[in-house]
């Protein structure tokens, strides 16, 4: 004998698990963890979202500013970091990993990448250093 499903009960349970698809979508729960501990996942998806690899200032923690690109191309972040931190007075003159290496007289700053996902990358500047 075929088992009969209760047409509510199913519904609720499909209704349930749409709205858990759309919380979780408009949440942003979905990427991974920030190093920001002060703005939620949407907070800056929001401000990096459409930017077009221009990077954006996040936050000012931990003794240190935090800036997000929204560029799939490490090489071409790479290149607005030095053009960003260059019109400050400062000098590239190495990168080793994911670090960008500056001086300015006697001065080192360097100014550290994370991918946070495909698309975006995370800028980690040291206090001392404000745009």
């Amino acid at each position: 004998m075929a088992k009969k499903y209760n047409v509510k009960k199913v519904l609720a349970g499909l209704l349930a698990l749409f709205a858990a698809g759309v919380i979780l979508f408009y949440s942003k729960m979905y990427y991974p963890p920030l190093p920001i501990k002060h703005l939620s996942k949407k907070e800056v998806f929001e401000k990096a979202h459409g930017t077009n690899g221009q990077i954006v200032k996040l936050s000012f923690e931990n003794n240190y500013a935090w800036y997000i690109s929204n560029e799939r191309n490490m090489e071409i972040t790479d290149e607005a970091i030095k053009e960003l931190i260059t019109s400050y007075g400062w000098t590239f003159f190495q990168k080793e990993g994911s670090g960008l290496f500056f001086k300015k007289q006697e001065e080192t700053l360097i100014v550290s990448t994370q991918k946070w996902t495909a698309d975006y990358t995370l800028i980690k500047i040291p206090a001392g250093f404000n745009l």
